[in-house]
């Protein structure tokens, strides 16, 4: 798997990083990672109920997310979380720790990218550098070249919540 840092190092992308406890959902991160400034988000690793086509959706981190309208707006009869194997399998990643920056290790392009409108109208993104126990601050500008390069186009999601 691609170590994260030397992605963003060697592509120029500047990046603030915010140490803290693990967190495994968005609750926790409310008191473990505090002192992270910004809109918070939380990003949902899902697929179909054959398992043969994924997705991974980032979305605020108040807003809930509703399967059966994301299934809607990506073209799928259910949506479901995808299983921990599949996670690992395809972005290199673990429960709790599910990030856009987990793309870089999609080199098949097995998954479907998906941003709520919200957070692309922000100066930066908020998000796990693979692994639970940090959270770093990426220029939105930034973030969409990281998509580029990674060459995962992204969909925009507006939420009915």
């Amino acid at each position: 798997m691609t170590n994260i840092y030397e992605f963003l190092n060697n592509h120029h992308i500047p990046f603030q990083k915010y140490d803290h406890p693990a967190v495994f959902t968005a609750d926790e991160a409310k008191t473990k990672a505090g002192h992270v400034p910004g809109q918070q988000t939380k990003n949902l690793f899902l697929c179909d109920d054959k398992k043969r086509r994924f997705y991974l959706v980032t979305i605020p981190d108040e807003k809930r997310a509703d399967l059966k309208h994301l299934g809607e707006f990506l073209g799928e009869k259910s949506l479901r979380f995808a299983p921990a194997g599949n996670m690992f399998e395809v972005l290199g990643l673990t429960p709790g720790s599910v990030s856009p920056l987990g793309l870089i290790n999609d080199s098949e392009h097995l998954v479907t990218y998906a941003i709520d409108e919200d957070l692309l109208s922000l100066d930066k993104i908020y998000v796990h550098p693979n692994i639970n126990t940090a959270t770093l601050a990426i220029g939105m500008e930034d973030f969409k070249k990281i998509l580029e390069i990674t060459g995962h186009n992204f969909k925009i999601y507006k939420s009915n919540l």
